[in-house]
């Protein structure tokens, strides 16, 4: 798969962080799965993972007070 950014790079499977503002809080998600171009590093995510980040951010939003980690294999 080519990159939709660079138009060159290949993308491969790796994982990423995912940061969010909310309302009250900043949410940092870590070891979220992605598809990242080689050459720009531009970064795509499944439907199914965007998701699970919106599932995540809805359920924190709740609970969360400022700054919040979270492990996304220990979420999903």
């Amino acid at each position: 798969m080519r990159c939709t950014s660079c138009k060159s790079g290949e993308m491969f499977e790796s994982k990423t962080s995912y940061f969010a503002q909310l309302k009250d809080c900043y949410v940092i998600i870590e070891n979220v799965p992605c598809m990242k171009c080689r050459q720009c590093g531009d970064v795509v995510f499944r439907n199914s993972v965007v998701e699970k980040i919106d599932d995540i951010l809805d359920s924190l939003e709740k609970i969360v007070s400022k700054i919040s980690i979270i492990d996304y294999a220990k979420v999903a």
